[in-house]
């Protein structure tokens, strides 16, 4: 198991306009790792999507509180958490479908799977009733250092 050299915390009401902070926030904190500009924005749209999942989908018309974790691994492998206790997913493997909508939603149905083309795992557990919680992986890679010869 890869040791982790640092992670943060935070949790902030499930507003749409928290979908910034949180995206900002998670890019920030990851600037340490003085990443690809590519990686961080990859890393950063997963992050806008699983978000936006939570504010519209987990708590739907409600208020409620979502919470990230961010780790940082010791082989630069960063480990997103973004959880709720919203409504849960009745079918997650159904619901990681592209495409896939609750009845008579507008939307595309396209957070998962755009979660997945930038990250290199995404893991989804939810139950009914209790919330969900999606894991995104991604491993950054170790720019050479400019002052080596």
């Amino acid at each position: 198991m890869k040791r982790t050299v640092n992670q943060v915390h935070m949790h902030f009401p499930s507003c749409s306009v928290n979908e910034r902070f949180a995206r900002g926030a998670v890019s920030a904190f990851l600037l340490m790792l003085d990443p690809l500009v590519t990686e961080l924005n990859d890393l950063k749209t997963a992050v806008s999507e699983a978000v936006t999942n939570a504010v519209v989908h987990g708590y739907r018309d409600t208020l409620g509180t979502v919470y990230i974790t961010v780790k940082i691994l010791e082989d630069d492998t960063v480990v997103v958490r973004i959880r709720d206790k919203g409504c849960g997913i009745p079918d997650v493997e159904k619901a990681m479908e592209p495409l896939y909508t609750t009845g008579g939603e507008e939307r595309a149905g396209l957070g998962f799977a755009v979660m997945q083309s930038f990250c290199d795992k995404v893991q989804v557990h939810s139950r009914p009733g209790h919330g969900t919680t999606v894991t995104l992986t991604k491993h950054f890679t170790k720019k050479p250092n400019e002052n080596a010869r």
